[in-house]
């Protein structure tokens, strides 16, 4: 069999080599979101950390694609299908099944490697998997070569299979492909990867200049489900063309002329999670290292007469918290004990907490008396005591100019476990109660069911948060919707016994506005200088309330951390007031099984479940975070979580989990197990100016009842990790901003 003209020509320059060419044009990506030329891949990848969104669309076919830059040879994507006159050809009279759906919708994950990058004669090679789990309808494989010709043209070439294996085959090299079991989806098919037919696709991308770039492409895909089988569009040519345009760094749009018959049109929306959106954080200027006189020349600066005088002391106290006061910090306490100081902090405002230990201590060269040489900073959250910070102040006074001040201060520093019980000191009377509130806009989302991909409600959310002594804090949040989609019902699911702990979402949504999102009475503690403790009670999120009590074991110098949890919680109303009675209409479903809730199959007057957790967390050098949940969930179901998180420097985390418990894949329902992805921006990054909020999105294909965990406000390890050991020192580098 012939290989295509356009084939042969970007594989024969790839093979070349262009030993003068070198790498400069930027990678680009394709309408299913990931570096690419089209609708084909290519063996470049985004450089390391970026997160990339696509919308793509042509003829029927549209896609939503979230891609995120692991590592800087790993890359994975999210998306979500959507195929319009699915069933035109079966329906009526077929219509049932998968011909049930005019729109059919699908999920997919998808993952590239890149074996090795462009070297002067080597071209890049990667190698892919995409819809490596779910329904397999667009499930492919690839290896892929890319090459710069010259410094503005590159050309890509490779072989496919799965999907990307369907158009002119050469043969099936690594044997034959086992028909593909689809189930409830969401399984590995791992006996399918690089199995059947293969066929080569190729294609070429000039960037005219710094805007402009053209591209066309040899496509290997047949789209015999869309095309051949459902004729949801007419396939006339494997060759695609197409011209793109680069507004910035942010934002790129393409339109394409696909496969002989279709126009295309993609927008593709960049952000580097190691830039702030915002550009840098506008704050106060922090105050300069005062220096102290020498004995010699001023002898009663360095009296320590004071010592003895509690008024004075006082005074040196409101002084450093009023100097404090402009840089987000509050100074709780300050103890005197002879040549050493000792403070109590609370970081307000700081996105970065090695920048409030480092404008205390700046501070306190100008406030505290000469014949203080040690500075003792205790950062404090929710009245816990996390870690202590042992500065010399000649050490201030000597490294504020050198070039390399971070790094040697931190060498002198220590930071050690505070003790779980401190003498105060000198307390600031205004401290506690403090009573704090906010009003904001809000949003709710619910995301890839059947009926629609995407549906949103807006309004606004009144925050209060009531410290009335440290360690006890009572909290709430309320919100009304202004706009709203969220009344659309979706497809309930098929429980299969499972009561709906969190399948019920959408009679939250409807009937939830206003609502009472949460109110609880908060108690934190020191147990230990390195275990910390939570009891939460009230309101504990939208669906549950009850009780919540954690343990959190976290060694100040190690990178590891362990956990326990235990809640015993009753499901609220769904108007989520006051009440816990459950309407019937929540139990739609052909049977009941006792297996995990009885509650489903009994009393609709509430729904009580002992739920909980050990955990175990790890902080890799790398800013990944991995961490195991093994435990009960609130469907009754007993089973384990893994998430991996990556944290860049101004506080982004980016990461994805999997959940596997004893619900099998057709208890389960679609999907056959959890998943998803979390993304968490601070809120500084966004506005430019201090903050210590973030805002988490959670990216999950349904909203099942299998491995579903109470959502609960202040779990200890990210209330106190950006104080341990690595926590500061990672951040260090701002200590001086």
């Amino acid at each position: 069999m012939t290989i295509p003209r356009l084939t042969g020509v970007a594989v024969a320059l790839v093979l070349m080599g262009a030993a003068s060419a070198s790498a400069e044009t930027r990678p680009t990506l394709n309408l299913y979101g990931g570096t690419g030329l089209i609708d084909m891949p290519s063996a470049e990848m985004q450089p390391d950390g970026i997160l990339s969104g696509t919308t793509s669309h042509f003829g029927p076919i549209s896609r939503t694609t979230l891609s995120f830059q692991i590592t800087p040879r790993l890359s994975g994507s999210f998306r979500f299908l959507g195929i319009r006159d699915w069933n035109q050809r079966f329906c009526p009279p077929n219509c049932s099944g998968v011909n049930r759906f005019d729109t059919y919708y699908d999920r997919s994950f998808d993952l590239r490697y890149q074996v090795f990058d462009e070297g002067r004669y080597r071209p890049a090679l990667a190698i892919g998997l995409q819809d490596f789990v779910g329904t397999g309808v667009i499930a492919g494989e690839y290896i892929v070569a890319t090459k710069h010709v010259t410094p503005d043209l590159k050309v890509s070439a490779g072989l496919g299979w799965g999907r990307l294996g369907s158009y002119k085959p050469i043969g099936s090299p690594l044997g034959d492909r086992p028909p593909l079991d689809v189930g409830k989806g969401g399984n590995f098919n791992f006996d399918q990867w690089f199995r059947g037919p293969a066929a080569p696709f190729a294609g070429i991308e000039w960037q005219v200049n710094d805007q402009w770039t053209a591209k066309a492409e040899y496509s290997s895909d047949a789209y015999r489900e869309e095309s051949a089988l459902r004729g949801t569009f007419d396939r006339r040519s494997p060759l695609n063309f197409g011209i793109e345009y680069q507004r910035n760094d942010s934002l790129r749009f393409g339109a394409y002329y696909m496969y002989g018959s279709e126009v295309g049109i993609a927008a593709h929306f960049i952000l580097n999670p190691k830039k702030r959106a915002g550009g840098g954080i506008v704050t106060s200027a922090p105050d300069a290292v005062a220096r102290r006189p020498s004995r010699g020349a001023d002898p009663e600066a360095w009296s320590t007469t004071w010592l003895g005088d509690s008024e004075t002391q006082e005074g040196l106290r409101a002084r450093l918290a009023q100097r404090l006061e402009k840089d987000g910090v509050q100074v709780e306490s300050v103890r005197f004990e002879g040549s050493t100081a000792h403070v109590r902090i609370r970081n307000l405002t700081n996105d970065a907490e090695a920048q409030a230990v480092g404008r205390t201590a700046r501070a306190m060269t100008r406030v505290v008396p000469a014949a203080v040489e040690q500075f003792v900073i205790v950062p404090v959250v929710n009245g816990m005591p996390v870690s202590q910070v042992v500065l010399s102040r000649s050490d201030l006074e000597a490294l504020e100019f050198d070039t390399q001040a971070a790094e040697k201060l931190l060498s002198r520093a220590q930071i050690l476990s505070a003790p779980a019980f401190l003498n105060d000191g000198l307390r600031d009377p205004q401290a506690y109660p403090k009573f704090t509130w906010a009003l904001g806009p809000t949003a709710r989302l619910r995301v890839f069911d059947q009926n629609s991909p995407f549906k949103i409600a807006v309004g606004a959310e009144l925050r209060g948060r009531y410290e009335i002594t440290p360690g006890l804090v009572l909290s709430g949040a309320v919100t009304k919707h202004v706009l709203s989609n969220l009344d659309d019902r979706p497809p309930l699911p098929d429980r299969n016994g499972l009561h709906p702990v969190r399948s019920a979402n959408y009679f939250y949504d409807r009937d939830g506005d206003p609502a009472l999102d949460n109110l609880s009475l908060t108690y934190y503690t020191k147990l230990a200088p390195e275990v910390y403790g939570r009891v939460s009670l009230g309101y504990l999120e939208r669906m549950y309330g009850g009780l919540s009590t954690e343990v959190l074991w976290m060694p100040t110098e190690r990178r590891w951390a362990i956990g326990a949890e235990l809640n015993y919680v009753a499901q609220r109303s769904p108007n989520q007031r006051l009440g816990f009675k459950l309407p019937l209409e929540m139990f739609e479903t052909d049977g009941c099984s006792p297996n995990f809730a009885t509650a489903a199959c009994g009393a609709r007057d509430s729904y009580r479940v002992v739920t909980g957790h050990v955990s175990g967390y790890y902080k890799f050098d790398n800013d990944f975070q991995v961490q195991v949940d093994v435990g009960r969930y609130l469907a009754g179901d007993v089973g384990a979580t893994l998430s991996l998180k990556r944290e860049f420097d101004n506080g982004w985390r980016v990461g994805a989990f999997v959940t596997k418990t004893n619900v099998s894949a057709e208890e389960f329902g679609s999907g056959s197990f959890d998943k998803g992805i979390t993304i968490e921006i601070p809120f500084a990054s966004l506005l430019g100016k201090p903050s210590t909020r973030t805002q988490s999105t959670l990216l999950r294909p349904f909203g099942r009842d299998g491995g579903q965990r109470l959502s609960v406000e202040g779990r200890l390890y990210d209330e106190v990790r950006g104080y341990q050991k690595d926590g500061l020192t990672e951040q260090w580098g701002r200590f001086w901003k």
